[in-house]
């Protein structure tokens, strides 16, 4: 046998495959990965049919159709009072997780060290290791999660080349307020620190609150790569089509990554997204989709024993579950899947060093009838 030197000789299956798994193999309700089980738009399964019939199934351009980059464009310059230039600033990708990669090897090199705030979404860390950098983690708690931003002082050296943001966030369904941008730019004004900022659930925000995306600030726009998705606010997880935008000098040793990485995305989708764009309400009103089924879906767990964590954005509501056991959250998630068929996701996952503050994540992103199933399953709990 010819021996490999690892790269990751930690990463094992993630937990998302985990519990899917888990869930299909028992028949459980699956609210472990973050993907929906209803259909996505059948006016957009359209304009997807329609664009392979006209032809458009060859290679895309490297950095994305121009009418999708266009619609991006005018998105964002609506929603944040942010230009970013179509041909030079955004790249279609795919999928967030393929944006991120390449955002940060595109300029973490070896010894590098990148700050990620836990739990933290699980494709960060790998990222950075393969490209030679050092993660420095800063641990969160429940309930609230919030940045101690005299902690992030303390991280900071000579080395620290990136800070990686999530907002929405992904598990916590936290949000970051204007005193955390205020405090953001304070540390890195003046030093040589770029920014990740991964705002796939951009439009899933609740209670009258904004979303404080990185295009809002100048200053921080200046050195953040900004990943965005498709995928989560149009219900179609499996077409995996994202984007990033950053500076035009950025964004061309970016594009240097990714045309090696995947070269380019499928074509006919990017050209029906383009057009389905154009209806502004397609993600001005998901907000209030998704506000629905969080209030429903929080009004079910009341009949629970679990204790709900705030909720402000995303598609994912945790939970507590102190009057329930003293299990680690593991042994527990494993445990609803198996003796009463719900399939959730961990916390502790989503830290580096395995912590346990007795979380649970839920995706609510489900048929109002598979809640009511899954509700009626936890209140046995």
């Amino acid at each position: 046998m010819i021996s490999i030197n690892s790269k990751l000789p930690q990463a094992g299956t993630t937990i998302f495959t985990v519990m899917s798994a888990l869930a299909a193999e028992v028949g459980a309700i699956n609210l472990s990965q973050g993907f929906p089980d209803y259909e996505t738009s059948p006016e957009l399964i359209e304009l997807v049919n329609q664009a392979m019939r006209k032809g458009y199934n060859q290679y895309a351009p490297m950095a994305g159709y121009l009418p999708l980059r266009e619609e991006i464009s005018k998105k964002t310059e609506k929603l944040y009072g942010a230009y970013y230039n179509p041909d030079t600033e955004i790249t279609v990708t795919a999928g967030g997780t393929q944006a991120i990669y390449t955002a940060i090897t595109t300029v973490i090199n070896p010894n590098d060290e990148v700050i990620v705030f836990e739990p933290a979404f699980d494709c960060y860390a790998p990222a950075i290791k393969v490209a030679g950098g050092m993660v420095r983690s800063l641990e969160l708690e429940p309930p609230d999660y919030r940045i101690k931003w005299d902690m992030v002082k303390k991280l900071i050296s000579n080395r620290t080349r990136m800070i990686i943001l999530n907002s929405p966030h992904n598990p916590t369904a936290t949000i970051l307020q204007k005193e955390d941008i205020d405090a953001l730019q304070d540390i890195v004004k003046n030093r040589d620190i770029f920014i990740l900022s991964d705002e796939v659930y951009e439009h899933l925000i609740y209670d009258g609150n904004i979303h404080h995306s990185m295009a809002r600030y100048p200053d921080l726009a200046a050195r953040s790569f900004i990943i965005a998705s498709f995928g989560k606010p149009f219900h179609a997880t499996g077409w995996k089509v994202g984007y990033c935008m950053a500076p035009a000098p950025l964004m061309s040793e970016f594009r240097k990554i990714h045309q090696f990485l995947v070269f380019c995305v499928n074509l006919p989708i990017q050209v029906a997204i383009s057009s389905y764009l154009k209806n502004e309400e397609h993600y001005l009103g998901l907000s209030e989709f998704f506000r629905e089924k969080r209030d429903y879906f929080r009004k079910g767990l009341e009949s629970t024993r679990f204790e709900m964590l705030p909720c402000s954005g995303s598609y994912f509501q945790s939970v507590r579950y102190g009057r329930i056991s003293d299990e680690k959250d593991l042994q527990l998630a494993m445990r609803l899947t198996k003796d009463f068929g719900v399939a959730v996701i961990p916390v502790s996952a989503f830290y580096g060093k395995g912590t346990d503050h007795h979380v649970l994540r839920f995706c609510f992103a489900k048929k109002q009838e598979t809640l009511d199933k899954a509700v009626d399953r936890l209140i046995k709990v």
